[in-house]
């Protein structure tokens, strides 16, 4: 009689068969460099995540490599902003001072990438350049992305993440990169990205100033062959890596995707993932750890080569256990 069980009956067996394993080089963390911050600031909306200085920034990529995690992924908020988000490609502008001052900390021992949207530089909050009646125009947009990634190659950058889901974004910065000698850099592409509910406690994270929401540039959350047709609009322009997000969520979408292409796919375990599971965890209701490495386990079942997630770090501690 065949017996399925009998590779269930201790840990190392359960261990030696298990289908999918989490690495801590798979995961990348995301973080906040903050203008005009003394020192490092909790997020109430995503408790033991903190706003950070260009110093404890310095700190935090330090104890990344030291956890053998895969990257870090900045988010600049500056103290002042205006309509395009220009201090998105000042040389002297808080993420590219935070780009510098990682890759300085870290230099090639963990992937440095920068986020590439204007959401956290506009005074509105949208990502890109309106038009008068208030629409994101997505055409005076893509110069504005290709100056920010150019100056984050500069900043010493290894990595691009395009995020504001303008039609021809990547193949604008890929130019851009290579006009100015950096063919090295690489392009995460924010592919499938929706316009997702799940992103409400990032808006605290990175000072957002936007009113109303972004519905008419990120996808419909009801769309799921929409997720395929723009990751493989993304491939053709250039993008090294493609990224599907939220995760938890879109995990269809995920293995979808995972399933057609033949680059690195990545994932976003966003804020409000991260917060419900903290929530309930405070709570009691829930087993902490057990929660967050299944979620994890989910994610890369479903097909991501990398995750992005705010317990990259931790969650690298506990992985290690297990290798």
């Amino acid at each position: 009689m065949v017996r399925p069980r009998r590779l269930r009956t201790t840990p190392a067996l359960r261990r030696m068969v298990a289908e999918t394993r989490v690495a801590p080089a798979q995961l990348i963390l995301p973080a906040f460099v903050v203008e005009d911050l003394d020192s490092p600031r909790e997020i109430s909306t995503l408790p033991g995540q903190f706003q950070h200085t260009t110093e404890s920034i310095k700190r935090l990529a330090e104890e990344a490599a030291e956890a053998g995690i895969g990257g870090i992924d900045l988010f600049g908020v500056p103290s002042r902003k205006d309509e395009i988000g220009s201090e998105a490609w000042n040389p002297e502008g808080i993420l590219n001072a935070g780009i510098a001052a990682v890759r300085d900390a870290v230099g090639d021992d963990l992937v440095v990438c920068a986020d590439t949207c204007l959401d956290e530089f506009t005074s509105h909050g949208h990502c890109g350049a309106l038009t008068d009646d208030g629409r994101v125009d997505n055409d005076a947009t893509l110069p504005l992305y290709a100056a920010m990634a150019v100056s984050q190659a500069r900043a010493g950058a290894h990595m691009v993440s395009p995020s504001g889901m303008m039609d021809g974004q990547v193949a604008v910065i890929r130019e851009a990169l290579d006009a100015e000698g950096f063919t090295d850099v690489s392009i995460l592409a924010y592919s499938a990205k929706y316009a997702s509910a799940f992103f409400g406690p990032f808006r605290e994270a990175v000072a957002c100033s936007l009113h109303g929401d972004r519905k008419a540039y990120q996808q419909d959350p009801a769309n799921r062959r929409e997720g395929m047709r723009e990751t493989l609009l993304d491939l053709a322009e250039g993008a090294d890596l493609v990224m599907v997000k939220p995760a938890s969520h879109y995990l269809d979408v995920l293995a979808d995707v995972a399933a057609q292409v033949d680059v690195p796919v990545a994932a976003y375990q966003v804020s409000g993932e991260y917060a419900m599971l903290e929530a309930a965890a405070a709570q009691g209701w829930i087993d902490r750890q057990r929660c967050i490495l299944e979620s994890l386990t989910s994610i890369a079942r479903a097909g991501a080569d990398v995750i992005l997630s705010y317990w990259a770090v931790e969650a690298a501690g506990w992985l290690r256990a297990d290798y």
